[in-house]
């Protein structure tokens, strides 16, 4: 099992609560931090040391206490952290929903487990510890189920014909022109950009890239 641990976490309950669990399986090397800037400190010094952590364990998102960090967020600690420490195991605890981000990362092996703050999140860290331990990945089964309900969209033939378009490499702007020339409707500029942030929401993308990506993961294009 893991012999030392470093948890990113800013809410001092969920902190305790997280020690807790390492502790029930026999982890009693641990330190917590409140900040990202002073996790990816701690994570250098013990690599200075010569007693690198094994396991980084962080929440998503961080508040804002008026304290000047650097780095705002638990998905920009990892990427610090993996540019210094390539081979450390990362599992996110967090009741925030990131799916493509974190989909994307687990692709990148930036990230081992994920772990949703929810009902029995005691229970599926103890999993996502003994899983990640053995070289393998884990998601709790709540989070994998809410990635799925958010990426359940029902594409219309209008958002097949936008989403083509951006395969084709027209921009936003240009794309009524198209349309009005192909006869679709509607065509408007609102209309288009309505539809494109609506896939992206419920995707949980961000860019137009990924969305343009999944589809042609489906055979859509």
């Amino acid at each position: 099992m893991f012999k030392k641990v470093l948890i990113a976490e800013d809410h001092e309950i969920a902190n305790i609560s997280v020690q807790k669990t390492l502790h029930d399986l026999g982890i009693h090397n641990t330190k917590y931090v409140y900040y990202c800037d002073h996790a990816l400190t701690w994570i250098k010094n013990a690599i200075r040391d010569g007693e690198p952590y094994d396991l980084l364990i962080t929440d998503i998102e961080f508040e804002d206490d008026d304290s000047p960090q650097e780095i705002k967020d638990g998905l920009s600690l990892i990427k610090a952290v993996k540019r210094v420490q390539p081979d450390i195991k990362v599992i996110v605890l967090t009741a925030k929903d990131r799916s493509a981000l974190i989909n994307e990362m687990f692709r990148d092996n930036q990230i081992d487990g994920l772990v949703r703050k929810a009902r029995r999140d005691g229970q599926h860290l103890r999993e996502a510890l003994q899983i990640v331990f053995q070289h393998r990945t884990y998601q709790s089964p709540d989070s994998k189920k809410f990635i799925q309900e958010q990426n359940s969209h029902e594409f219309t033939q209008f958002d097949l014909h936008i989403v083509k378009l951006l395969y084709e490499g027209i921009s936003q702007k240009e794309m009524p022109e198209y349309l009005q020339q192909r006869d679709i409707r509607p065509s408007s500029l609102s209309s288009i950009e309505k539809r494109l942030n609506l896939m992206k929401d419920v995707l949980g993308f961000t860019k137009n890239e990924q969305l343009v990506a999944h589809c042609k993961e489906l055979g859509f294009i």
